[in-house]
């Protein structure tokens, strides 16, 4: 009786949060995978005319697509490996004995909770004021300019803020995985003349590769999905430079008005990110050690 009495409270508390999630999320997927087989400007007393998959084999020969995937995987390749380093990094300090460890957690983790927006446009004044007075000022203009207007830098910066944002984050979870291993071995560890990039490469990572998973997934879904500060700091330029997956999408969809086609770039973006994914925890989980 107590558990049947158990499970109701369960399934009341579990049940507004499953119907906005199958509203919000469950229901807009299928309804796009609907849409992705029409040609449609997303106007509701517009016709919708079938096609099949005419757009899904167009977007393969879309050269703007393509080159959004490019921008998209080497920013992807990029923000994934500097922000795990840095966020590992960051881990080892503020859990070594320095005395001022606890406020370091809490000045590196802050930069995670400004929204991803208002963070684009706090860097954009960064990149484009700042950066410009630094250079006037030391008149070192070659390295302190504006580089949200040079193609080649303009993706590169949003790697920067992207690190600053997320480095704190994944910092949090490597350090409950460092946390984790046993004093014992260690302490063993050192006995053994174990020096320091011995107990780092042989000991802590092999024993926090459950974090490693998570933020590797994290970082990987993350990168791919990148919308906000793409919007806000770039829009995408200069001359579609920085236009990753999210973005052309967007700009199909709102900008171009091309609802089926743009739904059909999402589901093929939403098969790419599944697939790397899954592939990458399936990698990592095989290298986990359990203790």
């Amino acid at each position: 009786m107590r558990k049947r009495k158990d499970l109701f409270w369960y399934l009341l508390f579990v049940l507004p949060l499953t119907l906005v999630f199958i509203s919000v999320v469950i229901i807009p997927f299928f309804m796009g995978i609907g849409y992705s087989f029409f040609s449609w400007d997303g106007m509701p007393l517009n016709p919708k005319i079938y096609v099949g998959f005419e757009n899904y084999i167009k977007l393969f020969s879309d050269e703007r697509f393509i080159t959004s995937a490019y921008h998209t995987l080497y920013y992807t390749v990029l923000a994934v490996v500097v922000i795990n380093i840095l966020g590992f990094a960051f881990a080892l300090i503020v859990t070594s004995k320095l005395k001022l460890r606890n406020l370091g957690r809490t000045m590196l983790f802050m930069p995670y909770l400004i929204g991803g927006l208002i963070l684009g446009y706090i860097w954009k004044f960064i990149f484009s004021d700042m950066m410009r007075s630094l250079g006037e000022m030391t008149g070192m203009t070659d390295i302190f300019f504006n580089w949200l207007t040079d193609p080649d830098l303009a993706l590169l910066a949003i790697v920067i803020v992207s690190t600053w944002q997320m480095a704190g984050y994944v910092m949090i979870i490597y350090i409950t995985g460092i946390q984790s291993i046993p004093e014992d071995v260690i302490e063993a560890g050192k006995v053994d003349g174990a020096g320091f990039w011995h107990l780092l490469v042989h000991i802590k990572l092999p024993m926090i590769m459950q974090s490693i998973t998570i933020c590797l997934f994290l970082t990987l879904s993350m990168s791919f999905k990148i919308f906000d500060v793409n919007f806000s700091l770039t829009g995408g330029g200069p001359n579609n430079a920085t236009e990753m997956f999210a973005m052309n999408i967007y700009n199909e969809i709102f900008s171009l008005n091309n609802y089926g086609y743009g739904q059909a770039k999402a589901m093929i973006f939403f098969i790419i990110v599944a697939v790397i994914t899954l592939v990458q925890v399936a990698i990592t989980k095989k290298k986990e050690v359990s203790m």
